[in-house]
C-alpha cells in the first residue's frame, strides 16, 4: 500500500529554515548578551563613543581577542555598527537605553539573565515534562532570582509610583499620610523598595517563601536605608502574617502559585475593612490565540521552565501560567472573596488590577 506523503513546497521550507538560522543565532547570543553585561562592555561602549576591540578590552580589563569575537558577533546582530575603514564598532545611543542603563524603562539585560539561568534546569523540566512533576523557583539557578528582580524592575520603576498606585481608588492619599502594606512574594525586594522611598511615612513588609531572596532583599534595603520603612520576613503568600493591611500587593506572582485562591482568601481576611488587593500580572489576553505574538512567546517559554513548574510543585497545583489572562484571574479574586475587580493600568508587559472586598 503505498504511503501518501505531503507535498513540499520549498520556498516555504528554505524560509522556515532562515528563521531557525535567526533563532540558533539568538539563542547563543543571548548568553553573550549576558556577558557584555556582567563584563561591562555595554556601559564602556556608552561612555566611549566609536572605539577598536583592543581600546574596548583595555578599557574592560578583558582579552582583546574574545572582545573582538564578541563585537563582531553584536555587529552581525545590529547591536552595535562597525565602520570597515577604521575597525571601530559603536554601540547607538538607543541601544545603550536598552543595553547599558539600569535605570532606564527599557532596559533588558535581566530578561536575558533570567532566560539563561532558567535553561540550566532544562534537564530537570525534561524530566517533568515525563512525570508531571514540579519544580519550585527555589530549586533553580541563583540567577533566575536576581535576573527576575533585573528583568521587572525597570517596569516598576517607570510605573509603580507614578501610574500604578495612584491609579488605585484612595491609596496614594492613604500612602502618604501612612498606611500599612504588604508585597507579597517579593522576591528580593525592587516592589517593595520603590514604595518605601515614594511614600516615608509608610510602613512595608514584603514577604516570601524563598529564603535566600529574603537575605538578599534585606540587604538591599539596608544598602538603600530603607531598613526602617522596608522589613522582609520569610512566608509563604497563604500564610503571611498580619492584619488590617490597607493594601496588599503582589507583583508577578500570582500564577505562579500553586493554590491563588487559597492565597487570595487569604489576603482577604488580611485586609482592613476597605483595603485594597494590587494585582500585577503578565500581559495576557484570555484566548489562547489572543497571545500569539512576541510578549506572549517570551512569557509562554519562560513559563514553560518557570511559572508552571513552579505551582505544579505546590500543594492544589492549579498551573495558571504567566499567559492567564484577566478573566482567570478575577475568578481568582472573586473565589478569595473579593467583591471589586477591575483592570486599572496596563503596559506591553503587564496588566494591572485591584481587588477589593
Amino acid at each position: 500500500m503505498a504511503v501518501q506523503t505531503s507535498i513540499i513546497d520549498e520556498n516555504k521550507l528554505n524560509a522556515f529554515l532562515g528563521q531557525l538560522v535567526g533563532e540558533l543565532g539568538a539563542t547563543v547570543n543571548a548568553g553573550l548578551i549576558v556577558l557584555g553585561d556582567r563584563l561591562g562592555l555595554y556601559k564602556a561602549m556608552a561612555q566611549s563613543g566609536p572605539i577598536t576591540s583592543a581600546e574596548l578590552a583595555e578599557k574592560t580589563g578583558t582579552s582583546e581577542r574574545y572582545v573582538r569575537e564578541w563585537l563582531n558577533a553584536q555587529a552581525a546582530g545590529s547591536f552595535v555598527t562597525y565602520d570597515p575603514a577604521t575597525q571601530r564598532y559603536e554601540l547607538p545611543a538607543e541601544h545603550a537605553l536598552a543595553l547599558a542603563n539600569e535605570d532606564s524603562p527599557a532596559f533588558v539585560c535581566g530578561a536575558f539573565e533570567l532566560a539563561t539561568a532558567s535553561l540550566k534546569a532544562e534537564s530537570q523540566i525534561e524530566s517533568a515534562f515525563r512525570t508531571g512533576a514540579g519544580f519550585g523557583w527555589h530549586q533553580h539557578d541563583p540567577g533566575v532570582a536576581t535576573g527576575c528582580e533585573r528583568f521587572f524592575r525597570p517596569g516598576y520603576n517607570a510605573n509603580l509610583v507614578s501610574a500604578w498606585l495612584p491609579a488605585l481608588d484612595g491609596i496614594d492619599a492613604k500612602l502618604r499620610v501612612g498606611a500599612k502594606v504588604a508585597d507579597v512574594g517579593c522576591g528580593l525586594g525592587a516592589s517593595t523598595r520603590l514604595m518605601a522611598q515614594a511614600y516615608p511615612r509608610s510602613k512595608f513588609t514584603g514577604f516570601d517563601y524563598h529564603q535566600e531572596s529574603i537575605a538578599l532583599a534585606r540587604q538591599k534595603a539596608k544598602d538603600a536605608g530603607l531598613q526602617d520603612s522596608a522589613k522582609f520576613e520569610i512566608a509563604p503568600a497563604a500564610k503571611f502574617p498580619g492584619n488590617d493591611y490597607d493594601l496588599v500587593a503582589m507583583f508577578d506572582c500570582l500564577h505562579d502559585m500553586g493554590d491563588p485562591v487559597g492565597a487570595a482568601r487569604h489576603v482577604r481576611q488580611a485586609l482592613a475593612p476597605d483595603g485594597t488587593w494590587l494585582i500585577v500580572e503578565p500581559s495576557a489576553g484570555d484566548r489562547t490565540e489572543q497571545n500569539f505574538n512576541p510578549v506572549g512567546r517570551a512569557y509562554y517559554a519562560f513559563s514553560t521552565f518557570l511559572c508552571t513548574p513552579s505551582s505544579l510543585s505546590q500543594d492544589v497545583g492549579l498551573a495558571l501560567g504567566a499567559q492567564a489572562g484577566e478573566a482567570r484571574i478575577r475568578d481568582v479574586a472573586t473565589a478569595g472573596g473579593f467583591t471589586r475587580f477591575r483592570r486599572v493600568a496596563e503596559t506591553p508587559f503587564n496588566l494591572v488590577y485591584e481587588a477589593r472586598p
